[in-house]
């Protein structure tokens, strides 16, 4: 056994340093799977990789981890087993078909063998597999159909592809581009315990990989690091504050307000150490781990200064939450796509001030809303912006109640924007007949509707409840819907589409209140508030009708209401907004 990096419990390795070596897969693991799609996919990344213009800048292409144990005489596999396999295939049509000769004449070093506890015949078939044609044994079935997916996918490639992709894949020169496992040794874990089992059901029954924060927490603590009288206390320090860092991220009202991602992190703190390490979305899955990796191989890195990088980077974000303003300004921003990363080595510039990076971030807010409001209409991308601007201002021009704008619920719950008095042009179609009816069924079944004189209300009413027990609704529907239109006076207008008729909303309230009239809008809005579920402030403020200089109407949106309500967004983003005036770029 390559006892090489024996005193390291996390490394990479090249493919080379695997020749020789045994591997043991247990009976708890299931047989190989990888079909033809798999194997293609990996052997055309490599072969992109050893490319000159591969698309790749890396000096090696990194494999998913190999998580194994020390056993007496081999290793135990405990992820990985598809890889190695698979890896194994490879070698061997190369050694069969393109070097025609035992890999260890070529390169002083055996392929490395595998052995699985429920098939004992394994290596032996491995060795013949080129061979083979079929089988009734389900796993050696599996590899036959690999081996011919490699065969395939070789057919086209001549001597020279050959030579290039071998070379590649069992590089050994730190010089040269080289395919490498992430290294997991899980083997002083395991000590008289049943770690290893553990570890496998969370990753492959569980479907839960292992992800660049649980490598990079491996390498923090791993023993080598500390000296003897101080290791014990150091990882626990290091564990200790981890676990500290990522309860905080879990906080919603906290995670949400410095992500804009839409990538799920299993462990929070993985997204600090892709800002750290400026990852890209097109970067490969373990880029970052590869980062930390050669800050702690390069000899020069200090343990403790690194820890204290991450931590700082996360209570720069705890004092931005902290500061209601910073909280407000950045929130906005991360929401608009500006990068934090950023944003945050804008607010470590030498001699810079919070005031000075409290300025740095409204110029930014002003060039996300460069418009004419009198110029904007429903679906333009601004309009979602200048709205959720319009209630963070609302909210930070009220210094007195220390209210903050939800950025959880609002990326949570798909908050967009809604017509605030409906477009009545097209009447509901389909389910949506049903949701309208019942709204019209609740509204003048209400109290305000009892009186004698309210005959054509109770009307509604009835029509309602009773089309709402029939399966054909059509004529009697459209009549309805009509008159409804009609007794609210909200037929269609010109400015449906402007800024003054728009507002947000959430995505289920969005969804219910599409076809609903303004007045059964407004008495849901009024209800929501009543039972605590949250409105946003400038939301429920347009239907209570507070920016509206006349309210003696209160079941019309009417031009003027649109207006005035226009002229409160100007008024309260005047700070942000070009003169408006002046033509936007």
């Amino acid at each position: 056994m390559n006892t090489a990096h024996s005193t390291e419990k996390l490394y990479l390795r090249n493919i080379y340093e695997l020749l020789g070596e045994n591997f043991y897969i247990p009976a708890y693991q299931r047989g190989y799977r990888w079909g033809a799609i798999q194997v293609k996919e990996l052997l055309d990344d490599i072969w992109e990789f050893s490319q000159p213009h591969g698309g790749n800048d890396s000096s090696f292409y990194c494999l998913q981890p190999v998580v194994v144990v020390r056993g007496e005489d081999c290793w135990q596999v405990v992820d990985g087993q598809q890889r190695l396999t698979t890896l194994r295939l490879i070698l061997h049509f190369l050694e069969q078909e393109h070097l025609k000769r035992p890999l260890e004449e070529a390169y002083k070093k055996s392929v490395y063998m595998l052995k699985y506890e429920t098939r004992p015949g394994c290596e032996a078939f491995l060795q013949g597999i080129h061979k083979e044609s079929n089988t009734d044994n389900i796993d050696f079935f599996h590899m036959v159909q690999a081996y011919n997916a490699i065969r395939n996918w070789f057919s086209d490639k001549d001597y020279n592809d050959n030579n290039k992709l071998l070379a590649t894949l069992l590089a050994k020169s730190t010089e040269e581009r080289s395919v490498k496992v992430i290294w997991y040794d899980l083997s002083d874990e395991c000590l008289n315990n049943d770690y290893a089992i553990d570890v496998f059901s969370r990753i492959n029954i569980g479907k839960i990989p292992l992800t660049n924060a649980e490598l990079v927490k491996a390498l923090f603590l791993q023993r080598s690091h500390f000296h003897n009288d101080q290791a014990r206390l150091k990882q626990l320090q290091i564990a200790t504050e981890w676990d500290i860092i990522e309860k905080r991220l879990q906080e919603p009202a906290f995670w949400y307000f410095i992500s804009n991602s839409s990538k799920h992190y299993p462990t929070r703190i993985e997204y600090i150490f892709d800002l750290m390490k400026g990852k890209k979305s097109n970067d490969e899955t373990f880029f970052t781990f590869h980062k930390f990796h050669e800050d702690f191989k390069s000899g020069t890195a200090n343990i403790e200064h690194l820890w204290q990088g991450i931590k700082r980077y996360f209570l720069s974000f705890d004092e931005w939450f902290q500061d209601r303003e910073l909280y407000h300004l950045i929130g906005f921003l991360v929401d608009c796509g500006e990068k934090v990363a950023e944003l945050k080595a804008e607010s470590e510039r030498e001699n810079s001030t919070k005031t000075e990076f409290k300025k740095y971030l409204k110029d930014r807010i002003r060039l996300q809303v460069r418009c004419q409001l009198d110029e904007l209409y429903y679906d333009e991308p601004v309009i979602k912006k200048l709205l959720l601007l319009f209630n963070i201002q609302t909210l930070l021009s009220t210094r007195e109640a220390d209210i903050r704008f939800p950025f959880d619920r609002y990326k949570q719950e798909k908050w967009d924007i809604e017509h605030i008095r409906s477009q009545t042009d097209s009447a509901p179609v389909g389910v949506a007949r049903k949701v309208w009816l019942k709204d019209i069924e609740v509204y003048f079944s209400g109290s305000r509707f009892k009186g004698d004189s309210l005959e054509r209300e109770q009307e509604f009413a009835a029509i309602a409840t009773e089309l709402l027990t029939l399966e054909h609704i059509d004529n009697e529907f459209d009549r309805l819907y009509n008159e409804v239109v009609s007794y609210f006076g909200q037929d269609e207008v010109s400015w449906g589409d402007e800024l003054g008729n728009l507002a947000l909303l959430d995505s289920s309230t969005n969804r219910s209140y599409k076809n609903a009239l303004f007045p059964i809008k407004r008495a849901r809005i009024i209800d929501n508030d009543k039972r605590g579920v949250f409105v946003p402030i400038c939301t429920k403020n347009v239907f209570l009708k507070y920016y509206s200089q006349s309210v003696t109407e209160l079941v019309h949106w009417s031009e003027s209401d649109a207006k005035y309500y226009q002229e409160a967004i100007g008024q309260t983003l005047k700070d942000y907004l070009p003169d408006q005036g002046e033509k936007s770029e």
